[in-house]
Order: C-alpha cells, then sequence, then structure tokens
C-alpha cells in the first residue's frame, strides 16, 4: 500500500506518522466534519480580508515573521491531519462534551470578530481571536481521537499566542 503524509517529513512527525500507521490505530480517509470546522472558522477570517474593520489593528507588520511561517506550516498540517487521518477507533458520534466545546469556541470566535468590527478593540477580544479557534480545533482533534491533528494544534497554538501577544498586546 502507497501512502502519501503531508507534514510528516520533520523528525518528530515522520516518526509519529509512521508510529501511527505501524500500529493500525490510524487509517487514511477523508472526515468532512474537519475540513467543515475549518472553513467555518476561516468565513471570519475571509469577511476581514476582504472588508477591513474601521480602525484596524490586525493590518500592522508582524514582528515575529519565523513565528508565523511555523504556524502556518502546522496550520497546514493540522488542517490535512483533521482531514485525512482518522482514527479506527474514535467514536462515532463523537461525544457531546467535545461538540458543545467546539461550538462554544466557534461562538466565542466569532462573537470576537463581531466585537473587533463594532471597534472594541482590547486585550481579551485579541487573545479570543488568537485562542477561540485552536480550541475549537483542539476539542474536535481530541473528540475524533487524532493525536496527529492535536500535536499539530498544539504546535499552531502556542505559535497563534506568540503571535498574538508580541504583535498586538506587549
Amino acid at each position: 500500500m502507497k501512502v502519501l503524509i503531508t507534514g510528516g517529513t520533520g523528525y518528530i512527525g515522520s516518526h509519529t506518522i509512521i508510529e501511527m500507521i505501524e500500529t493500525g490505530k490510524y487509517k487514511l480517509g477523508f472526515d468532512m466534519w474537519g475540513l467543515i470546522l475549518f472553513f467555518i472558522i476561516m468565513i471570519p477570517n475571509c469577511i476581514w480580508f476582504a472588508l477591513p474593520a474601521p480602525n484596524d489593528l490586525l493590518r500592522s507588520e508582524s514582528v515575529t515573521p519565523t513565528v508565523d511561517i511555523i504556524a502556518s506550516v502546522f496550520q497546514v498540517i493540522m488542517v490535512t491531519a483533521l482531514c485525512v487521518i482518522i482514527n479506527k477507533r474514535r467514536q462515532k458520534p463523537m461525544k457531546r462534551i467535545f461538540i458543545i466545546g467546539t461550538a462554544a469556541a466557534v461562538v466565542f470566535y466569532v462573537t470576537g470578530w463581531i466585537l473587533y468590527y463594532a471597534g472594541i478593540v482590547h486585550t481579551v477580544i485579541i487573545l479570543d481571536l488568537c485562542v477561540a479557534p485552536c480550541v475549537s480545533f483542539a476539542l474536535f482533534s481530541a473528540g475524533r481521537k487524532n493525536a496527529a491533528a492535536l500535536l499539530a494544534v498544539i504546535v499552531f497554538t502556542i505559535c497563534h499566542i506568540i503571535y498574538g501577544i508580541a504583535n498586538f498586546i506587549i
């Protein structure tokens, strides 16, 4: 059998992917809900890209370019893992606590964007825009028992928090 693994070329990634496949816990497939969650999270970002908010603080030059690159790479790995790597032992349907938590994090995220567009630029709002989508991805990954996605979410979350704090809070 031939397998294509995106993001599995790094030292940790390659060993993790090999171990996951050898144990037989994971298979390659397509999880539509992972893609749907990503698209839902991206809707406010696309709106912001097309229609900047008044007094838009987020359009400044980043002071953390290396962190931004790492975050972008792990975002791609995260989305790929959410959509393509499937734990054979995951529960169907996902436990209610993970569904509610994921939905709540998405609601907090969208609420943060609404407040941001209303002109409320506060530390709490900036942290919400950085943390809430990461929490939704982490809860979804945990609910799907997807260790590869959860590992990528953790690295992405750390980078996203560093980016938000360094660029907009400090």
